[in-house]
């Protein structure tokens, strides 16, 4: 199959896409040539990446499930790239098989996947919106069918705030959110941190500037300035491969040493 057939019609596949190139770190199929360039340039100089994206996947499934068993039944996963198994609604459910889901991604083809993987299915929806314009996502139908905000909600922003540039305010962005989510309700998250191997933010930056791939590193300082009004839960903010919620939790992949590309992880509870 060719790079043409892998996406859709108004997809340009010489574009690289931050779901694929993930998508490709997983060891998914979901990926054309451009996007295994970039993954590839990235694994050159940072050839752990693969375990930072397993650990940050992991990670993603240990605090929804935790939520879930601690009472919450509804999650808004926003950037949710190419579905993958266990899904959050595979997840969730099987806490309780009446806990809602609805997945939102600015990216075509991942909007085609959740459509054929989510057919049929109720108390879980698609859409395909951009973390950007928060109103979009809060005053969709989609989203306002099965997520109510009076009640608490998990909003999961996983894999996708340090897509959001400095100039798209990526604080108003988070901050949209928070004010619609009732006490009670969480924000599960990860982001990039400018302490990661110079040359590795570097090779990134040359694959991706000016194209939807292309990455923000924030200090750890800045990311929690994102976090106004909520309150780290757990270890707080971690590297994702350390974030753990109890001693017992295992099938983490270990890294040795501190990996090129940090991602910082971290759930938080919105104050009452």
């Amino acid at each position: 199959m060719t790079d043409l057939e892998r996406v859709p019609p108004g997809v340009d596949p010489t574009v690289p896409s931050s779901a694929r190139v993930y998508d490709y770190l997983l060891g998914g199929k979901d990926n054309v040539a451009v996007d295994r360039a970039v993954a590839d340039r990235l694994l050159a100089v940072a050839p752990d990446t693969r375990l930072v994206a397993r650990a940050s996947r992991r990670f993603q499934i240990e605090a929804v499930r935790h939520l879930a068993e601690q009472g919450v039944r509804q999650f808004l996963d926003l950037g949710t790239g190419i579905p993958t198994s266990p899904s959050i609604h595979e997840t969730v459910r099987a806490v309780h098989p009446s806990c809602r889901v609805v997945y939102v991604d600015h990216d075509p083809v991942v909007r085609l996947h959740a459509q054929v993987l989510l057919a049929d299915a109720p108390g879980i929806a698609a859409v395909q919106a951009d973390l950007r314009r928060p109103a979009d996502i809060l005053t969709d139908p989609h989203v306002t069918g099965l997520i109510d905000v009076d009640q608490p909600v998990c909003v999961l922003m996983v894999g996708v705030l340090h897509y959001v540039m400095d100039e798209e305010d990526p604080a108003g962005v988070v901050a949209a959110f928070r004010e619609r989510m009732a006490p009670g309700s969480y924000l599960v998250f990860t982001h990039a941190l400018a302490e990661s191997d110079p040359e590795a933010v570097k090779r990134l930056r040359q694959a991706t500037d000016g194209t939807p791939a292309q990455a923000a590193f924030r200090t750890r300082e800045e990311v929690l300035r994102l976090l106004k009004g909520f309150e780290l839960i757990g270890p707080g903010l971690r590297p994702v491969h350390e974030w753990r919620l109890g001693p017992d939790d295992e099938d983490v992949p270990l890294l040795d040493g501190t990996p090129h590309v940090l991602i910082a992880a971290g759930v938080g509870r919105v104050r009452a």
